[in-house]
């Protein structure tokens, strides 16, 4: 990059997720005006340019799960030439459950500007809807596939006190359903919003065993899943060790295990990374030392 070459900008640009007619004046003037644009699905976004009727001068890319990688450090070199990089995904904002993250990232370490056309999201807008208390919500994005791993991951967030929303394909939908019911209880309220903004909206309402046997047959488009908290539980140290191990044979690293177990239950951080290292030493579990130092309480 020369040193008069003004750096180009990665500009995260929401989509509408459904009604065309949610897309802002800003998004459109942003694909009107943009000279590279990476999408998720370059058909999907010619459809999208017609039915908005924007016309656009920019170079269209493919961006997506299978040549993020490959295509990030291109766009690294767009944006050095002094090219800003628009990111459009399918539907909602990029890089939540979507293509975008690793070049925010990069770009972020590369000294780049990173900025938002913000743009409706079916977490906020599911969470709305759903009737579930608001004022404390987590993401979790995809649940794993496979169903141990996903029964895994359920079991950690048995006792998570925050309304959570998640992501789902319809076809996985009563799998999940079946498994949140057994493992968070089958009346835990939860709603499933599904198509929201299309013409065929709906939220369905009720618990996790009702909701359950609902989607065995009217599962539906795409699904946006919000269960409520965990209401007054309490933790034992020892079910918070066995968390956290789920959470390792997972993959998850011993310390980041600790801190969300520690954040999602309550108990004090160094407590349980102590009866962790505890259990392992009885155990003689020499896989106890990958953790390296735990971090201080206030999380830095």
């Amino acid at each position: 990059m020369s040193p008069e070459t003004t750096p180009g900008r990665v500009i995260l640009a929401g989509t509408p997720i459904g009604d065309s007619g949610t897309a802002s004046p800003r998004l459109l003037e942003t694909l009107a005006g943009a000279r590279v644009i990476a999408a998720e699905d370059t058909r999907r976004l010619s459809d999208l340019l017609r039915r908005l009727g924007v016309t656009t001068p920019a170079r269209v890319v493919s961006y997506f799960e299978g040549n993020e990688a490959a295509r990030t450090p291109e766009l690294l070199e767009m944006l050095a030439a002094g090219q800003d990089v628009v990111v459009v995904t399918d539907a909602g904002m990029p890089s939540v459950s979507d293509p975008g993250f690793r070049l925010v990232r990069a770009a972020i370490d590369a000294g780049f500007r990173v900025t938002s056309v913000p743009g409706p999201t079916a977490v906020t807008t599911a969470l709305a809807l759903s009737g579930l208390p608001t004022d404390r919500f987590c993401f979790e994005g995809f649940l794993p596939r496979k169903q141990g791993e996903r029964r895994r991951r359920l079991q950690t967030l048995a006792t998570e006190p925050r309304t959570m929303v998640l992501y789902e394909a319809p076809h996985r939908l009563a799998d999940l359903l079946d498994d949140a019911a057994e493992i968070l209880g089958a009346d835990r309220p939860a709603a499933v919003c599904r198509e929201l903004t299309k013409t065929w909206e709906e939220v369905r309402r009720g618990g996790l065993g009702e909701l359950a046997i609902w989607a065995r047959d009217a599962a539906r488009g795409e699904i946006t899943l919000v269960i409520a908290g965990a209401e007054g539980a309490e933790v034992s140290l020892e079910r918070a060790l066995e968390l956290v191990e789920d959470l390792v044979d997972d993959g998850v690293k011993t310390s980041r295990a600790v801190a969300r177990v520690a954040a999602s239950t309550g108990l004090p951080r160094r407590e349980l990374y102590d009866a962790v290292l505890a259990r392992r030493e009885v155990g003689g579990d020499a896989g106890a030392q990958e953790a390296g130092p735990v971090q201080g309480t206030d999380g830095r």
